[in-house]
């Protein structure tokens, strides 16, 4: 039998831990990244996954253009900083707030709100939660058809650009909107899933319909797997 060789069972090893890393299995904490740049995690998903609530087209451009636009963005603004080092949340909380940082904490939090917002949708999603956040939901909204009116409310009635998210304060569920970039991790509350209602996110489908947009993203797309994981 032949000898595998240690140099290709070290390639080997090295090609499979390099794999994880970009697939997001292997964690690289900020304190020792040295510089690394913010990089634009892979989607939860195939791009047309989402289909036919959100075309692939729709995906393509929001992904592979918005999003890394966001990303390139702050890896240039960051470059030889005090944040050079730092993870999207640490930036976050460190420039939020201060004139003088917005280009910055805009294009941070609008790679995290994106991250985030991935995750947040799920092929064959949507429905009723089940366990912990169904019971949060039931005391904090009275049932999912109350929490489903306040998040579709938020959402619709955002003026401009922006998002909706569902969080935690305490041990109680609320409905939040925030405009442009702002996230609620600046106001201490803990996001646990996020619609975007930037233009970007739902025209080349819906138009001028957003309401439809967000109604099937609530209906068949909200990753309630994802929310309970955020508990």
């Amino acid at each position: 039998m032949k000898k595998t060789s240690n140099r290709t069972t070290r390639r080997k090893f090295l090609a499979a831990s390099g794999l994880a890393v970009a697939m997001g299995l292997i964690r690289i904490p900020s304190a020792t990244r040295a510089g690394t740049p913010i990089v634009v995690p892979p989607l939860p998903y195939p791009e047309n996954a989402l289909e036919p609530v959100i075309s692939a087209k729709t995906i393509g451009f929001h992904y592979r253009k918005h999003h890394r636009a966001y990303v390139d963005n702050l890896n240039k603004l960051i470059a030889g900083s005090e944040h050079a080092e730092a993870d999207l949340e640490t930036i976050i909380r460190a420039t939020a707030g201060k004139p003088e940082k917005t280009p910055i904490f805009n294009n941070a939090a609008q790679a995290w709100n994106h991250a985030f917002y991935w995750k947040s949708l799920a092929p064959n999603g949507g429905g009723v939660p089940a366990g912990k956040i169904a019971e949060m939901v039931d005391a904090s909204f009275g049932g999912y058809e109350g929490l489903k009116k306040e998040l579709q409310n938020a959402a619709v009635t955002q003026f401009g650009s922006g998002w909706a998210w569902l969080v935690v304060e305490g041990e109680k569920l609320k409905i939040v909107k925030t405009p442009n970039a702002e996230n609620p991790l600046t106001a201490g509350a803990k996001p646990l899933i996020v619609i975007d209602v930037w233009e970007h996110a739902y025209y080349l489908d819906y138009q001028n319909r957003r309401a439809d947009y967000v109604a099937a993203v609530i209906d068949r797309l909200l990753n309630w797997s994802f929310a309970s994981q955020n508990l």
